[in-house]
């Protein structure tokens, strides 16, 4: 095969077999290193002789070199999803900790992550029996609803910190209810919750777990089966000593206002009474007292007055009416009428004058027998 270039002359060219690198079969020679390049060509240069330039052979090193960088890139990278946080671990010691996104770090074995899931809620629920304050036995269900607060302390802080959690959860619950008696225990959870609550927190973080709770139910507070029927007995005679007291209440509501309103009304009665009494008593008193003034001043027309005003008073209501002659009258009342003849009902009637001073004769009844002496003198001493 003849290599002519046209246009020089190939006379003085060795031939092909002749030429150094060329072993007769390939017809193109290896082309020769240029001296005095940059470094760069060079260091290019000698990677490609380390992977084994253009050959079909090619050297094993450089699948180890590729492997190598791919998995440094794989290995530096760390993605953290949002609910996790990533702890770095730098030669087994707690470096820093990952938040949620692309991270890097360096390679094993000088730094591994530990994913924790940070963010979402666990729920551990479980059923005990526990003995109250009142000696008696009831059976409790309860949840408890957490998440990791701290995943530093969640994973080192102790040994099994889920574990940890159920036992305290128990002891907590268990010490709450020992404190209460049953009736609490049985219908009223709600404070009891509360304080179980406070009390695991406390001891989680005592333990140094790293939780936090979120909520803690006591969801159900049952007697055992062996004693069931005893509480079912005790809670309707409860019920029915519920109901008597709520009627009984509701009675006393209605009958003690009424009780009170009659005494009101008879306190106010006897004090209306009390001061009428008081009041006309005081005025007799003063009128008795004028009328004492006016019989020293004017004895003989008090007395006259006196003497009319009881006439008048006594004779009033009276309808028969005996004179001083041994006359009968009868004497009817005026009735109030329509007309010029109507007398006002307030006024008191006014009697004739022969019945107010009856006549009496001069000359004594000669038919009437005459007391003697000695009858004089006893009348006189009684």
């Amino acid at each position: 095969m003849a290599w002519n270039i046209p246009g020089k002359n190939n006379d003085d060219r060795p031939p092909e077999r002749d030429r150094p690198g060329n072993d007769g079969r390939n017809p193109w020679p290896p082309k020769r290193r240029r001296r005095g390049g940059n470094g760069l060509g060079d260091i290019g240069d000698r990677l490609r002789d380390l992977f084994g330039g253009g050959g079909g052979g090619g050297n094993p090193l450089r699948w180890v070199a590729i492997a190598l960088v791919v998995w440094l890139a794989f290995n530096c990278f760390t993605l953290i999803g949002e609910q996790q946080r990533g702890v770095v671990l730098r030669f087994g010691e707690v470096a820093r900790i990952m938040q949620p996104g692309p991270n890097f770090k360096l390679p094993w074995p000088v730094e591994s992550v530990v994913k924790v899931d940070a963010t979402s809620v666990r729920t551990f629920s479980n059923s005990l029996p526990v003995l109250t304050r009142d000696e008696n036995i009831v059976t409790i269900s309860f949840n408890v609803q957490y998440r990791v607060s701290d995943p530093e302390l969640f994973l080192f802080g102790t040994q099994n910190a889920t574990r940890v959690l159920e036992q305290v959860s128990q002891s907590a619950v268990r010490e709450v209810i020992g404190r209460a008696d049953l009736d609490t225990a049985l219908n009223a959870r709600g404070p009891l919750s509360i304080a179980a609550s406070t009390a695991l927190q406390a001891s989680l973080d005592a333990y140094r777990t790293g939780l936090v709770v979120t909520e803690l139910n006591l969801q159900d507070a049952r007697p055992p089966e062996e004693v069931k029927p005893a509480f079912d007995e005790v809670n309707s005679a409860q019920q029915t000593n519920e109901r008597l007291v709520n009627e009984a209440r509701a009675y006393a509501a209605r009958v003690v206002p009424e009780a009170r309103g009659d005494a009101q009304r008879l306190r106010t009665t006897a004090e209306g009474y009390k001061t009428a009494s008081v009041a006309r008593a005081t005025g007799d008193a003063e009128r008795f007292t004028l009328l004492v003034d006016a019989y020293r001043n004017a004895p003989d027309v008090t007395r006259k007055r006196l003497w009319l005003e009881t006439v008048q008073e006594v004779l009033a209501d009276n309808r028969k009416i005996i004179g001083g002659d041994g006359r009968q009258l009868i004497y009817v009342p005026m009735t109030p009428q329509s007309g010029a003849n109507r007398q006002d009902a307030s006024q008191p009637p006014v009697l004739p004058q022969e019945v107010i001073t009856p006549p009496v004769s001069a000359t004594p009844d000669s038919s009437l027998p005459r007391p003697t002496r000695g009858e004089r003198a006893e009348g006189g001493a009684r």
